[in-house]
């Protein structure tokens, strides 16, 4: 049996587990990350020494910083964006300017607004003059080229987890005026030595520029994969594509490939798919090949809930 999707993706390793294999030999197209970072994993065995002593997270931010181009005084580093978002919320409140939108955002009845950008889950990027109390920028760098968007007086909170492809890593930030705030609400150690001697070795390596347009690139094929199967897509800026196909997650799941199920956005008929490098984009058709997905079998329709 495959298990049911959870909440915010990242279902890979459930489902290779019920199919009894490798989670690396499972496609994870569930949660969107960057299909051309660098391999952190090599990258980290230099630095595993520093699990022995307690984080120092100072240099990092100073390093940080200057890549978001802002003083290291505004930046602070976090356990992932899910801790940026959880301090930042616990302290300011707030409610999202619109749904669907990021489960973890706030949804009191009012204050601040907040919005992800790109827009998660529909990929697609702000407009030059919306605005934003609290901006969520986890994918920003990866669809723009570019670290910030940079809005003054606004709240940022960032993920290099997204960035650099190391989600079981967790390094977010947050970017304020007034970052002590939060800070204050973070306990001791948040972020572990591992990350944190990670930090400047991963940002000397990073392309966004390059990264983007990589990505552009496989976004345009990963869409020309699926609509050979009659499985249309929204337009999107980001690192993955909202497809129109209802029980795609569990059509796929039994061939190792995992798409996130857009059910819990309150879009049932909808799949979110991450642009996977050119294995995964191989995987993936060859899956999709193996469901007999396509005109000739007209599933995923009204038949099943999805959209005409």
């Amino acid at each position: 049996m495959i298990p049911p999707p959870g909440p915010h993706g990242g279902d890979g390793a459930v489902v290779a587990a019920a199919l009894g294999l490798d989670p690396d030999d499972v496609v994870d197209l569930s949660h969107s990350l960057n299909p051309v970072a660098p391999d952190v994993a090599a990258l980290a065995v230099a630095h595993l020494g520093g699990l022995r002593r307690y984080p120092a997270t100072g240099a990092a931010t100073r390093v940080l910083a200057e890549h978001l181009g802002v003083d290291p005084g505004r930046v602070l580093l976090t356990n992932g964006a899910s801790e940026a978002i959880s301090v930042v919320a616990a302290e300011i409140g707030g409610t999202v300017g619109a749904e669907p939108e990021f489960a973890l955002h706030p949804r009191g009845a009012a204050g601040p607004c907040w919005r992800s950008n790109p827009h998660n889950p529909t990929g697609l990027l702000a407009d030059p003059t919306a605005s934003a109390d609290v901006w969520d920028e986890a994918f920003y760098p990866l669809a723009t080229g570019t670290w910030t968007r940079g809005d003054a007086g606004a709240v940022v909170v960032g993920s290099l987890t997204k960035v650099f492809a190391c989600p079981g890593l967790r390094i977010g930030y947050i970017v304020d005026d007034d970052v002590g705030r939060f800070a204050s609400r973070q306990p001791a150690w948040s972020v572990n030595n591992l990350a944190v001697a990670l930090v400047p070795v991963l940002l000397a390596r990073a392309d966004l520029g390059h990264w983007q347009r990589r990505i552009t690139a496989l976004r345009a094929v990963l869409v020309e994969v699926l609509g050979r199967h009659d499985i249309a897509t929204e337009p999107s800026d980001g690192p993955w594509v909202l497809a129109r196909r209802a029980g795609l997650r569990r059509r796929l799941a039994p061939q190792g490939v995992v798409v996130r199920d857009c059910s819990s956005f309150g879009m049932p008929g909808h799949a979110r798919i991450a642009v996977p490098d050119e294995r995964g984009l191989h995987r993936l058709a060859a899956a999709l090949d193996a469901t007999g997905e396509g005109r000739a079998n007209g599933e995923g329709r009204a038949g099943e809930g999805g959209p005409p």
